[in-house]
């Protein structure tokens, strides 16, 4: 088995008009073409044409993924200013309007809306996938188990998704509540081995209900085309430092659950609704709230669940060269996610100039400038 965890990590943003900040309602071809020129494959577009993907390559070291993360938005930042466009990272857009939104035509993208309808039309929603490279099947399967219960620490550190079409939903993290409404998403299932998890995709494809496993969207998943075990749960990060940082904590994670396979060995229904109960409690309130910990019996401060994950994955971090990522999270706990920045900057602006839209404008100017520092 590779030692070293590789990481790989995808991030979605929406492409914007450069002066508005706008959703797009239909993506240049000639801008995507320049993208794809410049960035080669590590750029890709999504479901709706308002929004691209980009891919960092494997790296084992975080400040490596960093300075390519760093690199990926200042270049796709120059390259929309070609065009009078711009982009931002959050998991969702303050104003976008999803019926106004089109759909990028592919085969897979047509089939989707085909399966999906309004549920699709309703997926303006940008995330943070992180793969760390897990060679064993059966060893990606079993941390898959065991990694439930902290699965909503990344949603509430992550939360940048605190509006919806111009409204303050009253939730730092939207984006799960809404893609949530689509099939195979939430929590995984208990699967006990890697054969199990084949034989549901295997009645599902043999059923014709999907096409293969890459039409499963927990937020924790086996990896279709990788050796990987591919976190989902967070929104996309509006800073840079807080992806890398979110990304070497769950690298630094699974590293401590491969060589502790006694941690959570008996994870049970239980725990899996209590997991779910939580991950809805980090939609919430992100990491100002709590959660609920079955064993202690109680409810447990966001903050001193953060403090005791980064307590136990310390040395894995060391032996992984992401200690001082580890560290930024304190900094997100002490300075807030950007959801609560964009809060901030919505209420400063809402109460200086007594306009909700100029506090919209605000957010949205907000996000454009921090996406690319």
């Amino acid at each position: 088995m590779a030692e070293d965890y590789r990481i790989g990590i995808e991030e979605e943003y929406f492409i914007v008009d450069g002066e508005t900040k706008s959703a797009l309602k239909r993506m240049p071809p000639a801008f995507l073409e320049k993208a794809r020129e410049v960035l080669g494959p590590r750029v890709m577009g999504e479901l709706p044409q308002s929004q691209l993907e980009v891919m960092s390559t494997p790296h084992g070291e975080a400040a490596a993924a960093r300075a390519e993360l760093h690199g990926l938005r200042r270049t796709l930042g120059e390259v929309a200013g070609e065009f009078d466009l711009a982009f931002f990272a959050s998991g969702t857009h303050p104003t976008a309007s999803w019926q106004s939104g089109k759909r990028a035509p592919t085969q897979r993208n047509d089939g989707l809306m085909h399966d999906l309808q309004m549920l699709g039309e309703r997926n303006m929603l940008c995330g943070l996938h992180v793969h760390v490279e897990l060679p064993d099947a059966d060893l990606r399967i079993d941390v898959m188990r065991r990694i439930l219960p902290y699965l909503p620490v990344f949603v509430a550190l992550s939360t940048s998704s605190p509006f919806w079409e111009s409204r303050r939903t009253g939730l730092m993290g939207y984006r799960l509540a809404a893609y949530d409404e689509l099939p195979r998403t939430g929590l995984p299932e208990l699967f006990e081995s890697a054969r199990d998890y084949q034989a549901y995709v295997d009645a599902l494809v043999a059923a014709r209900a999907i096409r293969d496993s890459s039409y499963i969207w927990w937020t924790i998943r086996p990896s279709r085309k990788n050796p990987t075990l591919e976190l989902r749960a967070p929104d996309s990060c509006t800073r840079v430092e807080d992806s890398v940082a979110i990304a070497a904590l769950y690298r630094a994670l699974v590293r401590h659950l491969v060589r502790h396979p006694e941690v959570n060995a008996g994870i049970d229904a239980v725990d899996r609704a209590i997991a779910s109960e939580n991950k809805w409690r980090a939609q919430r309130y992100g990491i100002h709230g709590s959660i609920v910990d079955r064993h202690a019996r109680e409810a447990v401060p966001v903050a001193q669940a953060v403090e005791s994950l980064i307590d136990m994955v310390s040395e894995d971090a060391r032996e992984l060269g992401g200690t001082a990522e580890l560290e930024h999270l304190r900094t997100i706990l002490g300075g807030g996610t950007s959801a609560d920045i964009q809060i901030a900057v919505y209420q400063e602006a809402e109460h200086r100039t007594g306009n909700r839209n100029e506090a919209l404008r605000a957010v949205k100017t907000w996000l454009t400038h921090a996406s690319v520092q």
